[in-house]
């Protein structure tokens, strides 16, 4: 089963049945999602996914909306009369044959809230296994829903992306984060552990490879380094323009060419006067610069 069936799982088994208005709410969330479509004079919602589809039967019952579920090829259809939209008609209303959420300042209660957004990402909602990548979606039915929704969400500090589809306007998520906190909102309790458990494991795996290959290039630096290093000091040697060196330089070349593989601080400690880094840079710097010089 994928990350998002278990999310949506977990939310349809949630006992938020004491409180009317919440029902009501979470049912209000599903009807303005993308799959909800308004034929004659009945409201049918599709899905493949079964939680999706029993979580809303339990609404639906609890709330005494007579409905018809059927099965067309693979999804399953749950069908009722839109007369019932009327009961609700202080938020919802039908216009152009969708269903449009209005009066959104008249919520405030937050559990209301959290109920709308929990029926919305069951009724249009998805997201992705967090092992591959983070994304998380919520489609609706039009822009203006989605827009409602967004300022429900900012209100609480969870951030979400905006994006025109083909098949309705999506509000988004791709940050951890920010993925935490709206399952967290939705009361997916056990869905935030296993997500922050992969999320941990997968930022150390990401910093442990950023590491590596940090080192990885400073250590081919310092190689490519050493290697021009060498290859003017043996020019020199062969050239017969060594021994016009300063002492200073003569030195610090012998010691590279003894010690291929070591630091330029370690280079440094082993003169007979040692100096640091920077002085080593200098020095073997000066040897290429002179080499350069006679090869012109």
């Amino acid at each position: 089963m994928s990350f998002s069936s278990d999310v949506k799982e977990e939310v349809s088994k949630l006992n938020t049945f004491k409180d009317r208005n919440v029902i009501i709410y979470e049912l209000i969330g599903y009807l303005i999602t993308n799959n909800i479509s308004i034929v004659k004079n009945k409201i049918k919602y599709s899905t493949e996914n079964e939680y999706n589809i029993n979580r809303l039967n339990k609404l639906l019952r609890t709330l005494s909306i007579d409905y018809d579920i059927k099965m067309q090829g693979n999804l399953y259809v749950i069908s009722f009369k839109k007369d019932y939209i009327n009961n609700f008609k202080e938020i919802i209303e039908i216009k152009a044959s969708s269903i449009q959420l209005i009066n959104i300042e008249k919520i405030k209660d937050e559990q209301e809230i959290k109920a709308i957004v929990r029926g919305s990402f069951l009724g249009g909602g998805s997201i992705n296994d967090p092992n591959k990548k983070y994304h998380f979606e919520i489609i609706f039915n039009n822009k203006e829903n989605a827009d409602k929704i967004d300022i429900i969400l900012n209100i609480f500090g969870i951030n979400v992306k905006k994006l025109d589809r083909k098949s309705g306007y999506s509000l988004y998520i791709k940050e951890g984060e920010e993925i935490s906190k709206i399952l967290a909102f939705i009361g997916a309790s056990s869905a935030v552990l296993k997500f922050e458990e992969i999320r941990v494991i997968k930022d150390t795996r990401n910093n442990v490879n950023r590491l590596v290959n940090c080192e990885t290039a400073n250590l081919n630096k310092t190689v490519s380094a050493a290697v021009k290093q060498i290859e003017a000091i043996k020019f020199l040697k062969k050239d017969n323009k060594f021994a016009d060196l300063s002492d200073s330089l003569k030195e610090i070349a012998e010691l590279r060419l003894e010690n291929p593989d070591i630091s330029l601080i370690e280079l440094g400690k082993l003169l007979r006067e040692p100096i640091g880094k920077s002085g080593v840079n200098y020095r073997l710097n000066k040897i290429i610069e002179i080499a350069e010089e006679y090869r012109k």
